[in-house]
């Protein structure tokens, strides 16, 4: 059976909301939020919130959350989670599926954990993520809008990841470029071996060009599997994240005490 750690990545650092996981949603800060989701489909003991920031980590601890302190250096959220799982996993042997769930996700369905584990499970991949069908044709050629390269059967909801990319993928030639078109949304299930091997590979070079950091993984040869679903989110209405002040705004009017 599946051991699985689910961590959540945070930082102070945010050019454009700053101090954003301590801001006040209707009298909590946006990290309790995104915590308490994530035990509400998770056991409390497999939850924790790794920081490289003492504030971060001292008001978490205030509301009852697992935290560790890692190097507030680190890169990237995803090196944070891999220097959390040494911390809480130092042989090994406690966890083998680790998910990375986004610190300021406060309005992501933390029920999309559980279907990327059995994914994980299913394909022995060495990474699952989510993504959607686009149904908007300037979606495709926008580059806010990574899109996903896959060839899925009618019916099919999950297949393996070719490519990612900022540009439009797959070139449609006799379509409207919406029927096969994939937008790959930023959630991760790593297998625990191979987040410890990916964190170790040197920056990859389509990496650095789309400034994607999953390439690093396909250059390597890692399998990405991909599952896709209709929504992320709790409320359709409000905001999946919050990176901006209108969309912690946003979030006000609908997350309570």
């Amino acid at each position: 059976m599946t051991r699985a750690a689910i961590i959540i990545p945070t930082r102070l650092k945010s050019n454009r909301l700053p101090n954003k996981p301590l801001l006040k949603i209707n009298g909590k800060p946006l990290i309790q939020h995104v915590y308490e989701h994530a035990i509400s489909v998770h056991p409390k003991q497999d939850v924790y919130i790794a920081s490289g920031n003492k504030e971060i980590i001292e008001v978490a601890e205030s509301f009852g959350a697992f935290c560790i302190l890692t190097d507030a250096s680190l890169p990237s959220g995803t090196d944070r989670i891999a220097a959390a799982l040494k911390e809480i996993d130092p042989t090994g042997s406690k966890y083998d599926t680790i998910v990375n769930f986004q610190g300021d996700g406060i309005n992501v369905d933390p029920k999309l954990n559980l279907d990327l584990i059995n994914l994980m499970e299913k394909t022995k991949a060495d990474i699952v993520t989510v993504g959607k069908k686009i149904t908007r044709a300037e979606e495709i050629n926008n580059p806010s809008f990574v899109k996903i390269a896959m060839g899925l059967k009618e019916g099919e909801d999950t297949g393996r990841a070719l490519y990612f990319s900022r540009s439009g993928i797959p070139y449609h030639r006799e379509v409207n470029g919406v029927d096969a078109a994939y937008w790959h949304i930023g959630i991760y299930v790593y297998n625990a071996a191979s987040l410890k091997k990916f964190v170790l590979f040197p920056e990859g070079i389509l990496e650095r060009t789309e400034k994607l950091e999953q390439l690093r993984a396909l250059e390597n040869g890692m399998s990405i599997y991909v599952k896709i679903v209709d929504s992320v989110k709790l409320l359709e209405t409000a905001p999946a994240d919050i990176n901006t002040p209108e969309e912690l705004i946003a979030a006000q009017r609908y997350f309570k005490e």
